[in-house]
């Protein structure tokens, strides 16, 4: 087996890839990697696809060395390839997803990730995106739409810029307006919500475990709507959600509407905008489904 290693060299604040150049250099198995450095934003996805097309047949392993975003762009590069599987080194500002997997210590070794098993992972599929985490709307959105600017100004984002991003979405978007179906089933008859969560995984913005029964190979994404509420009932329910027991807190049945589901189609005004594992994307109307077995992601053992 071939292993790539695709480095973010924006992600974190250490040079991973000259590091990660040191650590393969000690390898029995060095002749058989290689460490790749992305240019651009989406430059790990073409990359990916080159290598696939330059090498047909050749069985290979992509390590996404970055945060989110460098594994969701390595993640849609290997959709639809054969002999491909992809693990990640998480050293990025944001690494939700691996907490379903027990955390970024779980994937902190380079020899456990060129060892590691693969498994069936499902994915998010919105138009031609695909999603390994979470796509959200509403309050979120603006959230990371603020941690987007100051990454932009910063070049990473960090526990501030998320801060920042809560209280503008505290002023700006307590109730936004999407109409959410689900299977065919309107949750949302109003057309209102202050947030919505669409879930492979189980956590978001760093610390809020948005879905707590999220399955990665289950053929199934959770659907979840937070109702309209007050600022001072938003303080009282954000320990409890970020802690992933709105689900069944009684006090929080009220506000709370979930479902499982394959197919989701969203309809809102002009203007509207959802992250899509962080990246935002301005659509007004949109359709998101369950890709089962997707890809092959590996997971270090215990």
């Amino acid at each position: 087996m071939k292993f790539v290693f695709i480095v973010n060299p924006k992600a974190g604040v250490a040079n991973q890839a000259a590091l990660l150049r040191s650590t393969v250099a000690t390898l029995p198995e060095k002749e058989d990697i290689e460490v790749y450095e992305t240019k651009a934003p989406g430059d790990a996805t073409v990359y990916v696809n080159k290598w696939c097309e330059e090498h047909p047949g050749t069985e290979v392993r992509f390590i996404a060395c970055g945060g989110d975003g460098t594994l969701n762009e390595v993640v849609t590069g290997a959709v639809k390839k054969e002999n491909v599987s992809v693990s990640v080194y998480p050293c990025g500002s944001g690494n939700d997803f691996v907490k379903v997997f027990g955390g970024a210590g779980t994937f902190s070794s380079v020899k456990a990730l060129m060892e590691a098993p693969a498994r069936p992972l499902d994915l998010l599929k919105a138009g031609n995106r695909y999603a390994h985490n979470v796509i959200n709307f509403g309050f979120d959105t603006t959230v990371a739409i603020t941690i987007n600017k100051e990454r932009e100004k910063t070049g990473h984002g960090n526990k501030n810029a998320y801060t920042k991003g809560v209280v503008t979405a505290l002023i700006k978007s307590m109730n936004n307006s999407f109409t959410v179906k689900a299977d065919g089933e309107t949750l949302n008859p109003d057309g209102k919500g202050l947030l919505c969560t669409l879930a492979n995984g189980q956590y978001v913005g760093g610390s809020f475990r948005c879905a707590p029964r999220a399955k990665t190979d289950d053929g199934l994404m959770e659907v979840c709507i937070i109702k309209p509420i007050s600022r001072l009932r938003f303080v009282k329910i954000l320990t409890p959600y970020t802690n992933g027991e709105h689900l069944d807190r009684p006090e929080m049945q009220d506000i709370v509407t979930y479902r499982q589901a394959k197919k989701v189609e969203v309809d809102a005004p002009e203007g509207f905008a959802y992250s899509l594992d962080g990246e935002i994307i301005y659509e007004n109307h949109f359709e998101v489904e369950i890709v089962p077995a997707a890809i092959q992601f590996a997971v270090p053992e215990a």
